[in-house]
């Protein structure tokens, strides 16, 4: 960020003295700066701050019509200005008391990435094939900017961090997954990628909300109650959100992309009323639906039974709020790591469901089999999935992972086998079925995918 020369100091205290008040400057957020990266054809609203009823003038490169704000009576002051399509770089002017020049913008698509420990998790941290991967970044249309990690308990106007150019210096300690997926974006849609990382290892989702949005539905009050301290990280609802992510709104982005649920295994009964409000109650501030595409949780050993494999069906629930899509990564996990390396894999198919519904690019896969319903024909169950027309393929000898159970609700290991875009399911010692249960254990590691090489979500048809 580029500003006017400051005055002489004997030249400010003689103002300060002869006007018995202090020099007020003209301030930008954090997110504003140069090397930014700015949402293509959208209304952009910049914001600051200034001394009360001093006039902000703003000019774009891209539309050297100025456009002149009033800072009000609170020392506050936004703008509105149109973005064309993508391309620069171009340069904004804000001239008050002093100048400043916010240079090498480019116009793009911009992301918010966010979540724990595996969204924030770097190729310093450890990744496949890391060495080489750092070496290659070398993308100066991609933008990063990593929003520092910091807590609080009221609302924050600002927070920390800027923009820098990916390169293999800047790489390295971003989002590994947040990097790939705007790797793809890049690569595909050939504009310019602004990434924005805002995540923190080892939060619950509660942190990353508005309190007063959980406050107000007893059910999620209730769950936010029981989570108890952690070192790591700020474990209240808010906390992360004040800091972290309300400071970024109304900044304009295309979507986000979510990666958390390991810290709410615990309390995974809610989870999906939790992340449904989550995502609706960010495109409410925001004032945009915005996708909002996100990871379903590798397998892993979990000290209780059950706990992780409830969080990834309360996630695959989460999938009936309109514009969503879920990421499976149950054969790219590690079941003895909660922290698995293959990040690649993980951020081209999150990319995969933004190129297909956001951008509408044609042909590309972008989830693995949904159970969709169930039908019982006498002794065997046929299971019916959405994301099916390229077929169902088996990666083994025969399908795993499968279990059936007849009206006392015992379930047992169940022979499966597919028929066309279906699975039949059965026991010879189940004669009247009437629940199926897949890949439903914390470990489980199935091999049941469809033709586009993408495997199917755990999920039970009893509840």
């Amino acid at each position: 960020m580029k500003k006017s020369p400051a005055l002489p100091l004997i030249f400010l205290v003689s103002c300060f003295v002869t006007h018995g008040i202090g020099i007020a400057r003209v301030t930008l957020p954090a997110i504003f700066n140069d090397h930014m990266v700015l949402q293509q054809n959208s209304e952009l609203t910049l914001w600051g701050w200034a001394k009360p009823r001093e006039k902000v003038t703003i000019i774009s490169s891209w539309n050297p019509t100025p456009i002149v704000a009033t800072a009000n009576n609170h020392a506050d002051w936004s703008a509105k200005l149109s973005t064309p399509t993508a391309g620069g770089p171009h340069t904004l002017t804000i001239i008050g008391s002093n100048t400043i020049v916010l240079q090498d913008i480019l116009i793009g698509e911009v992301w918010l990435c966010s979540g724990q420990s595996n969204m924030e998790w770097s190729a310093r941290a450890g990744i496949d094939n890391g060495t080489e991967e750092v070496l290659a970044a070398d993308y100066p249309a991609i933008r990063l900017f990593q929003v520092t990690q910091q807590s609080a308990a009221t609302p924050q106007l600002d927070c920390n961090g800027e923009w820098i150019v990916c390169s293999p210096q800047t790489m390295i300690d971003f989002s590994a997954i947040g990097y790939f997926f705007g790797r793809e974006l890049c690569a595909k849609l050939n504009v310019p990628i602004g990434l924005i990382n805002s995540s923190w290892g080892g939060t619950p989702a509660e942190t990353w909300m508005n309190p007063q949005v959980i406050e107000a539905n007893p059910e999620l009050k209730a769950a936010a109650a029981k989570i108890g301290e952690m070192p790591w990280c700020p474990e209240k609802p808010g906390e992360a959100y004040y800091a972290m992510i309300k400071p970024l709104i109304p900044f304009p982005i295309a979507g986000v992309i979510w990666y958390q649920g390991e810290s709410n295994t615990e309390t995974a009964d809610s989870y999906d009323i939790l992340l449904t409000t989550l995502i609706r109650s960010w495109r409410d501030e925001w004032g945009v639906d915005f996708p909002f595409y996100y990871v379903q949780i590798a397998p892993y050993k979990y000290g209780a039974p059950e706990i992780g494999v409830k969080l990834r069906e309360a996630q695959r629930k989460s999938l009936t709020v309109p514009n969503t899509g879920m990421v499976v990564v149950s054969d790219i996990g590690n079941i003895n790591d909660i922290h698995p390396r293959n990040k690649k894999d993980v951020g081209i198919r999150l990319a995969n469901w933004a190129l297909a519904k956001t951008y509408g690019v044609q042909g590309v896969p972008y989830s693995g089999p949904l159970y969709r319903d169930m039908k019982i024909e006498r002794n065997k169950i046929r299971l019916f999935f959405d994301h099916a027309e390229s077929g169902l393929v088996c990666r083994g000898d025969e399908l795993t992972h499968f279990e059936i159970a007849g009206e006392n609700g015992n379930f047992v290991t169940a022979e499966a086998k597919i028929d066309g875009q279906t699975v039949l399911v059965q026991s010879r010692s189940v004669n009247k079925p009437v629940a199926v249960r897949f890949a439903w254990d914390n470990i489980a590691e199935p091999n049941l995918f469809n033709g586009d090489g993408l495997p199917a979500s755990c999920f039970r048809t009893d509840d």
